[in-house]
């Protein structure tokens, strides 16, 4: 994919999110046309406690985060089940953060939507990821394992784009895991849409969704997932060229998703966010 299109920038992301009951995090690498940016956050659930930190990355720099192949060299592109995402970074509270996030196998949801003017994004998603964690926080060690998301995306974005997003992991009362990414605003249409739902690992594609703001999500048929924030992430930027505005807090989910599949327990991310790049 070349860096311009049309006029466009190539956008490009990937994001992995671990859904943990003590500990929830992100690790994530963002690139607008030859500009590039990292960002991670952990929210420390049994300590009430959110750090988080976003730094610009030349393209020369590893940056504090990046993703490591099997055979352990770095790697920029089409990453496999088995890589690793590492943070290495320095917060200015906190101390020094390291993380090693080991993503296993599973199913993942891949489609080519178009985006006008005349452009188009790729996207590959997998939610309810297992993932094996390890993590430094100042002197402090520890280690986890829990699920999560990762999101893949590259494209040619509108200029001016707008989207409301959530994934999350989860179980259902009859006792089958479930997990999820929804979105409205991006990748869209009502159907071959990067929205999907995982029951125990499997993939199905629910109809378009509606967001309440970052309070619940609204599904056709009438299912509804309630949101409940406990920590946020918020940003606005202006780097001349780009512009970005977003809020994502971790939290809880509450309620049913299509098929009237009632949530035992959710846990995940909501976001909203809009960009001029």
């Amino acid at each position: 994919m070349p860096l311009r299109r049309g006029g466009a920038w190539r956008k490009r992301w990937r994001y992995v999110g671990a859904f943990g009951e003590e500990i929830m995090l992100c690790a994530a690498r963002v690139a607008v046309g030859p500009a590039s940016q990292t960002f991670w956050a952990i929210w420390d659930r049994s300590e009430g406690r959110l750090i988080e930190r976003t730094r610009l990355r030349p393209p020369w720099r590893r940056g504090e985060v990046w993703t490591e192949g099997e055979d352990g060299p770095a790697i920029e592109h089409a990453p496999g089940p088995g890589s690793t995402v590492r943070i290495d970074a320095r917060h200015p509270q906190a101390g020094p953060v390291e993380a090693t996030l080991r993503l296993g196998q599973a199913r993942s949801v891949e489609v080519v939507c178009p985006a006008d003017p005349g452009g188009y994004v790729w996207t590959r998603k997998r939610a309810g990821v297992p993932i094996e964690a390890e993590l430094r926080v100042g002197a402090e060690r520890r280690r986890f394992e829990t699920r999560g998301v990762e999101d893949e995306s590259a494209g040619y974005h509108p200029r001016h784009t707008v989207w409301s997003w959530s994934a999350g992991v989860g179980r259902a009362v009859d006792g089958r895991s479930v997990a999820w990414n929804l979105v409205s605003g991006v990748n869209d249409p009502p159907e071959r849409s990067e929205r999907a739902i995982w029951i125990d690992g499997e993939p199905v594609e629910p109809g378009p969704v509606e967001f309440a703001d970052l309070d619940a999500i609204a599904f056709g048929e009438g299912s509804r997932l309630a949101f409940a924030a406990e920590a946020e992430r918020s940003r606005s930027e202006n780097l001349i060229l780009v512009r970005s505005s977003y809020r994502q807090p971790f939290g809880r989910f509450a309620g049913t998703l299509p098929g009237g599949l009632e949530l035992e327990h959710g846990l995940g991310v909501m976001e909203r966010h809009e960009a001029r790049w």
